[in-house]
């Protein structure tokens, strides 16, 4: 978005070519740190429903921090190889959730609770797989995963549910046709140069934070969310200001 000292010319370019990067602040299970988030203008808040996380939250829990959202910021709950009858409970709970899969779940299984979804591809920390690992294929899963609202990609670490890891931005496809949500530790320090190297490449570019906003575990920091959408914003004023960055490149 661009700043109140920008010309028309910019502000033009931050509308037509470079539009303004959605955040999603993942998660919280504080209600100081959702009032904080929604302060520095998160578009969407996590919830994990994850047991094994160590900022898993009962359905409760969440339903009444899901109470503090004002309109238009949108509740995100993370499943992990749930059974379809805890999903749909939850749904019936907060029915004005978006669902997040970040387990082995299949197309079909993320389409039944009939909800908007998105999934989680775990993208492998080296260039190279280990032996007898086939090489993770992009382009393939979000054509299996098509109907999705956005391919969340996120570092592949041992368990699920995000490990607060960096993997290699630059090896993934140059084009992929499908909206992506960047995670996988994202800081206030990296995410600038991690949306200026991966939105040229998708139809369109959100990004998503827990570990890099943290304190500790599931304890957030607000001057870490005020730091890092700060640090996002910068990342779109300079794509407005150069759009040609935001081209998405040609197939390879």
């Amino acid at each position: 978005m661009a700043s109140p000292a920008a010309s028309d010319s910019e502000a033009d370019a931050a509308t037509s070519g470079a539009s303004r990067t959605r955040i999603k602040i993942c998660g919280l299970t504080r209600e100081a740190d959702v009032d904080a988030a929604v302060a520095a203008g998160a578009d969407a808040i996590g919830f994990v429903l994850y047991e094994a996380s160590p900022r898993y939250l009962t359905l409760e829990r969440a339903a009444e921090l899901v109470r503090r959202l004002p309109p238009f910021v949108t509740p995100v709950l993370l499943f992990v190889n749930e059974s379809d009858t805890k999903i749909i409970a939850a749904c019936d709970r907060i029915p004005c959730a978006v669902l997040q899969f970040h387990g082995d779940e299949t197309p079909e299984a993320c389409l039944r609770a009939g909800r908007p979804f998105l999934r989680a591809a775990r993208i492998p920390l080296q260039e190279n797989p280990e032996p007898g690992r086939p090489r993770f294929d992009l382009l393939k899963y979000t054509q299996d995963y098509s109907a999705a609202q956005a391919i969340l990609l996120d570092a592949h670490v041992e368990g699920y549910g995000g490990g607060g890891k960096t993997f290699n931005w630059s090896l993934l496809p140059r084009n992929v046709n499908a909206h992506l949500v960047l995670s996988g530790g994202l800081t206030p320090a990296n995410v600038t140069d991690g949306i200026l190297q991966v939105r040229p490449r998708c139809k369109t570019l959100a990004v998503d934070v827990s570990s890099g906003v943290e304190i500790s575990k599931g304890i957030k920091s607000a001057d870490k969310i005020s730091q890092f959408v700060a640090a996002v914003r910068v990342a779109d004023e300079q794509l407005a200001k150069n759009p040609i960055h935001h081209v998405r490149l040609s197939p390879t």
